[in-house]
């Protein structure tokens, strides 16, 4: 059932489905990690999960729930490292965005989808002093038919 107009977990819909995902970073530059993300709603549709695989031993597997927060929507990310992280995230003019404001290792995401949406090129950058930022994770997600 599609969430009612107005409801701030509506554009999670873009994303339901499974996805082949290919990720660089700049610990491995010559490496391309391949996986998979699936994702599905929480019966009731008030929360989206998405599991992420990758080939890559070096490469965390996750778990992430996305929800309504206050005023917006969140995002609970666990690893198979057992990292636990909390992003803000929102998605508008196409381009799907997460962030996290933490002392020595703040995060933001900003991925855009094609105008079909069956892709998203995404890049993850990082902050260790909150005013300079660098490319971290490159991602991007091409969804399975």
């Amino acid at each position: 059932m599609p969430s009612p107009e107005g409801d701030p977990l509506a554009p999670l819909h873009e994303l339901v489905g499974s996805w082949t995902i290919e990720a660089t970073h700049p610990a491995l530059p010559t490496t391309v990690v391949g996986g998979r993300a699936d994702f599905e709603w929480l019966e009731g549709e008030r929360f989206l999960l998405q599991r992420s695989r990758t080939d890559h031993p070096e490469f965390p597997d996750s778990l992430i729930v996305f929800g309504e927060f206050e005023d917006g929507l969140a995002m609970h990310y666990f690893d198979s490292r057992g990292v636990h992280r909390v992003y803000g995230a929102s998605f508008s003019d196409g381009v799907w965005r997460m962030w996290r404001n933490a002392p020595g290792f703040s995060q933001r995401f900003a991925g855009t989808f094609s105008d079909d949406g069956d892709t998203i090129d995404g890049l993850w950058t990082l902050s260790r002093d909150d005013t300079t930022w660098e490319d971290d994770l490159k991602i991007s997600f091409d969804r399975n038919a």
